[in-house]
């Protein structure tokens, strides 16, 4: 096994190690070269956690998406069919991005590209930041390969963001954006060249070339960044929040509920296996101090989807009639309480967590957040198994229950502390310490 095989492996959870497996038979049985690109070497090599992954191929990518899906359970939430890519969702929750290596041509700023399918090299060579232009090979001939065209290595271990071309924010003006949320995000400086076109592209307006669709996609990726908060924070200090609606500034801004919001994540265990919908957690946020003719508004201008719209509008009605069921709620065992909240979407308790005025309902919450959450995991399906169930049969979710029932109704241990023996009586005409005089 190469160095950066076993690294990545060290870096996932076992939901994405089986993730990357699946994708890896499919790609292979499809004969195709596949390649873990993007943000996931980003994080893997900067040493952040690994939040989704990012998989490019050398030929149909939405072959292998869909193979998964009728293959694995994966979940194919959308399909971009001019770049050949696809956004899914495997089981565990883990979420992935497909897409076929590709070379796109830009005729003018915001301008929709001219693509064809390209090697894995010149896919690399025509990305944003430095820092994305990192690949390593998966196929069976290759693997543990690492491509780096760019030395976005070195600038991870400078901490410094580059443009991969003198022309990148030309491009695409949505880089502008990603630029500011990477900055804020990895706390990375951008290098001098970068940021003299960063300058230049601002003062030619080039961040009103941006379409509806990347606005959407760079708001949906806010909403999964763990400093949400910070990221909206900055692009209003570059006005740059008015392209998603003019009407968020000043008091209409709810900076103080997305601040609580990203605290309220922070006090979360990294990698539990709980489904949460973010992107619908940090809209209805945004939402809140709007009109109704505002939200309209914004909503047209990112043209959101009206599904994600009225749930994101919803949620504070969700949320109120959750905390009246779970302050009424007689719960006398930790898996009782486990069993009730495990079954409430994730954006609902979180949301919960941050309104809520009554103590009951704030301290039930972070003892399954921080305390039965944790514990009822590190009950694994191996566990399972050896006591006679077999996946994917009732059995053997009925013993995985009573498994975390019992885990977390456990007494402690007590912990016995022993008091240390005497010392031995001093050898016989020794004086001790207290036959000394004064």
């Amino acid at each position: 096994m190469s160095d950066y095989m076993f690294m990545l492996e060290s870096h996932l959870s076992g939901e994405q190690t089986q993730a990357v497996s699946a994708v890896r038979d499919v790609a292979e049985e499809a004969g195709l070269n596949l390649f873990l690109t993007g943000g996931a070497m980003r994080d893997m090599m900067g040493g952040f956690p690994i939040r989704d992954l990012d998989f490019t191929v050398e030929g149909p990518a939405l072959k292998v998406a869909k193979a998964l899906a009728e293959t694995s359970g994966a979940e194919i939430i959308s399909i971009n069919e001019g770049r050949k890519s696809a956004e899914i969702r495997l089981p565990g929750n883990v979420q992935a991005s497909i897409s076929m290596a590709r070379e796109e041509r830009h005729h003018k700023p915001g301008a929709k590209p001219h693509i064809q399918p390209s090697s894995i090299h010149d896919d690399l060579r025509g990305r944003d930041f430095t820092i994305n232009a990192i690949a390593l090979s998966l196929g069976k001939a290759s693997r543990g390969l690492l491509l780096d065209p760019c030395n976005g290595l070195g600038d991870l271990a400078r901490k410094e963001l580059r443009g991969v071309t003198n022309y990148i924010l030309y491009d695409d003006p949505s880089r502008i954006l990603r630029l500011v949320r990477f900055r804020t995000r990895l706390g990375f400086t951008a290098d001098e060249r970068l940021m003299a076109q960063y300058k230049n592209a601002r003062e030619a307006k080039l961040e009103t070339k941006i379409g509806a669709p990347m606005l959407e996609h760079e708001l949906r990726q806010i909403a999964f960044e763990p400093l949400a908060a910070d990221i909206v924070k900055a692009l209003d200090d570059e006005s740059l929040l008015s392209l998603f609606s003019p009407a968020l500034a000043g008091a209409k801004l709810n900076f103080s509920s997305l601040a609580k919001l990203q605290k309220a994540l922070q006090s979360v265990p990294y990698g539990l296996r709980t489904s949460v919908d973010y992107y619908v957690l940090f809209l209805s946020l945004l939402f809140e101090k709007l009109s109704g003719k505002e939200r309209n508004q914004m909503i047209g201008a990112v043209g959101l989807d009206k599904s994600i719209a009225d749930a994101a509008l919803k949620l504070e009605a969700r949320a109120a009639k959750f905390e009246k069921e779970l302050a009424a709620a007689k719960i006398n065992r930790p898996s009782a309480l486990y069993a009730l909240l495990s079954k409430v979407p994730g954006e609902v308790l979180i949301y919960a967590s941050m309104k809520s005025s009554q103590r009951i309902i704030v301290d039930r919450l972070k003892n399954y957040f921080q305390k039965y959450l944790p514990t009822a995991q590190e009950v694994t399906p191996q566990d399972v198994i050896e006591q006679g169930g077999q996946p994917g049969t009732a059995k053997f979710e009925k013993i995985y229950k009573e498994l975390i029932a019992a885990r977390l109704d456990a007494r402690p241990k007590k912990v016995v502390v022993e008091e240390p023996p005497p010392p031995p009586p001093p050898p016989p005409g020794r004086r001790t310490a207290s036959s000394f005089g004064r």
